[in-house]
């Protein structure tokens, strides 16, 4: 009689006690029972002994669609994270689309991409510049990489993706694929346009939600073909399982939008960095301005640098007002100058902190932030004379009235892009004006005179480059209570100044200081070393990692006693917390943080992890025992960018 085989499966269930592979019987032929979608990781033989195994009801697809290395990355990735693997190939594996999968099988497998000559050699001299950079790249290393600051000539892209197009080039002709990561879609078009420039597109694969569900199937079932292929995507996309991949490059890992907000919320830096050390390939960290996580890994010597031998900065000016001149001026009369004079050659570009018409507004007799009467939410106007609209629950404050004060009166704190818009518009008769924010999105520009007004992140590309660059609300920006609030600000208006056009000045309005100093002389780098030295003493991330603990307050309690049971070097000040968060007094809730150094990672992320299933546990025996009750979820979540109580 021969044995009977075994299917080991991952159970697609949040549930955190059915995180781990379970053993099902495949009968003959196969039986119905309770179901619940899993994916088939590896199929055994049976070890002999009469335990009972449920039986495996139907396979909906024969397709491999888990590659045993993509399993072992979510493995790795979700234990780091303390969460569950079923949570990260939810972002790995896109949804099976029946029909994209029968006519991908359907399809002769496609051939190994050509990548010609001339190609080639514009790859390389791309990233000859750089000094070891295509060693490091050939070595699997890990490099941290200063983008060029400036636009493509009269093409409508940033050099930087000129130089991860190269490095992706350089390693498909080496019969190697290479995933590229951008934070967004402006990102990814400009990538793509400079791939299109050299290699075929059937050599390249693209990855994004923006995909309709048939289509990025097809392209997922494309990576998983035994040939090299170049994968450009966003935060999902660095768990692309494509052959033999030689090269992960992440673009401007400092945005918030490669964190994944989804448990159990990995940042693609993470996942990347956990990838090349099961994998072996080189990693770049590319951008204008360097994270302190990457410089953390560049001080400890785990990541090193490359800049190229010649090096290239903007042209910045740090502005403010001079003497006779209003402090209130928003403009200075140096920027109104450059502005002035750059119009007669081409755009200008001008950054703002804020969209709308008026974002904020005060009591016009004791400047109170006007607040909503209905939720305390702060008041905007659309547009001049308007009616105030709260922000949080988007209702009209009709006959608004300041609780401190009693007056009625309204006044514009803040300027958004509408508004600068309308002002400039009105001190530079007879030019075009043009809006780039979220609810305006403009991709690019011609070379032609135009003021572009323009939300942090939302810059359109200029062919040719911007004549001018001016920077407004830079005290602004800074005035906002967030632990990364330097960082963020600095790439920013890097990201912006890279913008310029050759030798075009860039003026930074208002701002002194350790961030002005970083973007006046392009030295970002020594920047991010002084922010990890000031919060060293602090045990701030990312000198330190953080997680955060939330749930009843009892559960909450129960699980950091169980840590410091179970991590029993852990530091006596590393917990911050538990402070209450309960809404009512039916269901008492906490919250706290754990600060904890990187040796201890894995044996914090354990002792967490088991807490969070033997709470789920109780409270599936207290539910059996005593009938349904409310309870709150336990959740966690580690490396937290910004740790708020």
């Amino acid at each position: 009689m021969s044995a009977r085989r075994v299917a080991r499966v991952q159970l697609d269930s949040p549930v955190p006690q059915l995180d781990r592979l379970f053993d099902y019987a495949i009968p003959h032929p196969l039986v119905a029972g309770r179901m619940m979608d899993a994916v088939v990781v590896e199929v055994v033989a049976d070890d002999g002994t009469e335990r009972p195994l449920s039986s495996v009801e139907s396979v909906v697809s024969t397709m491999p669609v888990l590659p045993e290395g993509l399993f072992t990355l979510a493995r790795k990735v979700a234990d780091r994270a303390a969460g569950s693997v079923s949570d990260v190939l939810r972002l790995a594996v896109p949804k099976r689309m029946v029909r994209a999968e029968k006519a991908w099988l359907a399809t002769p497998l496609p051939g190994t991409p050509v990548v010609p000559t001339e190609s080639l050699t514009r790859a390389d001299a791309t990233l000859k510049p750089y000094g070891g950079l295509i060693d490091a790249l050939d070595g699997g290393e890990r490099v941290a990489v200063d983008a060029p600051p400036h636009t493509t000539g009269a093409l409508p892209r940033g050099a930087w993706a000129d130089l991860l197009a190269a490095a992706a080039v350089h390693m498909l002709a080496r019969g190697r694929s290479a995933v590229l990561v951008v934070p967004d879609y402006r990102d990814q078009a400009q990538l793509m346009a400079a791939l299109a420039d050299l290699v075929p597109p059937e050599a390249v694969v693209r990855d994004d939600a923006d995909q309709s569900g048939p289509v990025r199937y097809g392209q997922y079932l494309r990576t998983l073909a035994p040939v090299p292929v170049i994968v450009v995507g966003r935060r999902s996309a660095v768990y692309a399982p494509a052959h033999d991949t030689g090269l992960v490059a992440l673009w401007d890992d400092g945005d918030s939008l490669l964190a994944e907000p989804l448990a159990p919320g990995v940042h693609a830096r993470d996942a990347a960095l956990v990838r090349q050390e099961l994998e072996g390939s080189a990693l770049v960290f590319a951008g204008h301005t360097r994270s302190t996580d990457v410089q953390r890994l560049v001080e400890v010597g785990y990541v090193r640098e490359s800049a190229p031998a010649r090096r290239q900065s903007p042209r910045v000016v740090l502005s403010a007002t001079r003497e006779g001149e209003s402090r209130t001026a928003r403009v200075p009369s140096s920027a109104f100058a450059a502005a002035r004079e750059a119009l007669a050659q081409g755009p200008v570009l001008v950054q703002v902190a804020r969209p709308g018409y008026a974002p904020s507004l005060v009591c016009a007799d004791c400047r109170r932030p006007a607040r909503c009467a209905h939720c305390a939410g702060p008041l905007r106007a659309a547009r001049p004379g308007a009616v105030p609209v709260c922000a949080w629950c988007g209702r009209s404050a009709h006959a608004w009235t300041c609780g401190h004060c009693g007056s009625v009166k309204l006044r514009m704190a803040s300027s958004g892009s509408e508004r600068t818009a309308d002002e400039l518009g009105r001190a530079f008769p007879n030019t075009r004006v043009i809006i780039a924010d979220g609810a305006h999105p403009v991709a690019e520009v011609d070379p032609a005179p135009a003021l572009v007004i323009a939300t942090r992140g939302a810059e359109p590309i200029a062919r040719g480059g911007y004549r001018a660059v001016i920077l407004l609300d830079g005290d602004r920006m800074l005035q906002n209570e967030a632990l990364r609030v330097g960082e963020h600000c600095l790439r920013w208006w890097s990201n912006a100044a890279a913008l310029a056009a050759p030798g075009a000045p860039v003026h930074l309005v208002g701002v002194a200081g350790p961030v002005a100093r970083a973007l006046a002389t392009w030295t970002q780098p020594a920047y991010a070393r002084a922010e990890l030295v000031d919060r060293a003493p602090l045990r701030m991330p990312p000198t330190v990692r953080v997680a955060s603990v939330e749930g009843h307050a009892r559960s909450v309690d129960t699980l950091l006693a169980e840590l410091r049971e179970a991590v029993p070097d852990l530091d006596p000040l590393a917990v911050l917390g538990p402070v209450d968060t309960s809404t009512g007094p039916d269901t008492p809730t906490s919250r706290a943080l754990v600060r904890f150094d990187y040796a201890h990672g894995r044996a914090v992320a354990d002792a967490l992890r088991a807490g969070v299933i033997a709470d789920a546990l109780r409270a599936r025996k207290s539910t059996k025992e005593k009938g349904p009750r409310p309870r709150n979820t336990l959740r966690v979540r580690l490396d937290l960018p910004e740790p708020d109580l």
